[in-house]
């Protein structure tokens, strides 16, 4: 072998090792990932009451003040109705006055957003990012830390105190 070739040899060496690293570090990645489920329509009527149905598959909105979730006020979580991914912790909850329970922090890469002009204005919608139920809005009002208010519907999410 000359030298060329042990040169060329040694570079594709350390590039298929660099390859495999970089390809460790996607699957490490990839493992912390949200796992994505699916189910058909019928499937999400018989485990959802109607009203879940109608914000979570259909994007509907629930009547203001009509969650008790509003009232919580006990340490927990606070998880998707639809399939049990927590969303906000109950530090990040407050009390916007809009009839519907607020945050101001998402747990990290548990919502997932996009843009909705349904009512003819630009909102930025969230959904569960396992599920993919529809859960509220997010606006640019709400308070320190982050100044954003998750507006969510009641129906949409279920409290899970903390034990002890």
């Amino acid at each position: 072998m000359n030298r060329r070739e042990f040169i060329k040899f040694a570079v594709a060496g350390v590039s298929m090792v660099a390859f495999g690293r970089a390809m460790q570090f996607e699957t490490a990645l990839a493992a912390d990932a949200i796992q994505k489920i699916y189910k058909t329509d019928e499937e999400w009527k018989k485990m959802l009451t109607d009203e879940q149905y109608d914000v979570l598959r259909q994007e509907g909105t629930e009547r203001p003040f009509s969650s008790s979730l509003n009232q919580e006020k006990r340490a927990g979580v606070f998880a998707c109705a639809g399939c049990g991914l927590e969303l906000f912790s109950s530090g990040a909850k407050f009390d916007s006055g809009t009839g519907w329970p607020s945050f101001y922090q998402a747990i990290e890469g548990h919502v997932e957003t996009r843009s909705d002009h349904k009512i003819g204005v630009e909102r930025t919608e969230y959904h569960c990012a396992r599920c993919g139920g529809h859960q509220g809005h997010v606006f640019e009002d709400g308070p320190k830390p982050t100044g954003l208010r998750y507006c969510n519907n009641g129906v949409a999410l279920k409290f899970v105190p903390k034990e002890g």
